[in-house]
């Protein structure tokens, strides 16, 4: 059990599978004939490990050369993961972003910390206003640190200045949150935005029942 503290002043995001529904499935049911198939490709092809590289700071045109030399029966598919990447993004998560933006009105400093090729990212941002309300994003891709990693969290720390103890950090990985726990910050393991909105409601930072605010409103 973390100890009792004073109501944070400062939220930080993790984006993809908090606030970005992100899942390279969404573009490979496309490209092959079933579910089996896609998880076979996305298991030894392109893998967790394979993508986390770009995450990591590899170029995307290393990666396809990358996987494409190795798996030459599927060069077409590896290329398609690059080029029709913006496909594997279903959209926003609704509720989590109706979480930010009450933070956004109740002038809680908002940050966000995600694992992200720094080429893709690019591609995102304009997708997405409401990223336009963070103070600031470390995105691994540019800085070559990924989560947990605990530098990654200290850019975050030196650059904005937040002070770790004032600080809520929301991930839906577990190794993530207890990086975020071990420098000092309140860790959130993300679920549903629900379950969200009532941790943060525990910690003094929304409403008691955001869903009876708006029927009042």
């Amino acid at each position: 059990m973390q100890e009792q503290r004073d109501t944070p002043s400062t939220a930080v995001f993790d984006l993809g599978g908090v606030l970005v529904d992100w899942d390279p499935r969404y573009l490979f049911r496309q490209l092959l004939p079933d579910e089996a198939a896609v998880e076979t490709f996305l298991a030894e092809v392109c893998s967790p490990e394979w993508n986390a590289a770009q995450d990591a700071g590899r170029s995307w045109a290393e990666a396809v050369e990358v996987a494409s030399e190795r798996f030459p029966e599927h060069a077409e598919l590896v290329a398609a993961y690059d080029e029709r990447w913006l496909e594997t993004i279903g959209g926003q998560i609704d509720g989590t972003v109706e979480v930010l933006d009450e933070l956004r009105q109740r002038d809680v400093g908002l940050y966000a910390i995600t694992n992200w090729s720094a080429e893709k990212f690019d591609l995102t941002y304009p997708r997405f206003d409401w990223l336009g309300w963070f103070d600031g994003i470390v995105v691994s891709g540019y800085e070559r640190i990924v989560k947990p990693d605990p530098r990654i969290y200290q850019i975050l720390v030196d650059r904005h200045g937040v002070d770790p103890r004032a600080a809520v950090y929301v991930d839906d990985v577990p190794a993530n949150v207890e990086a975020a726990r071990a420098i000092g910050m309140t860790g959130l393991l993300f679920t549903t935005p629900e379950q969200l909105h009532a941790d943060l409601s525990e910690l003094g930072l929304t409403s008691a029942d955001l869903r009876g605010e708006r029927l009042r409103s």
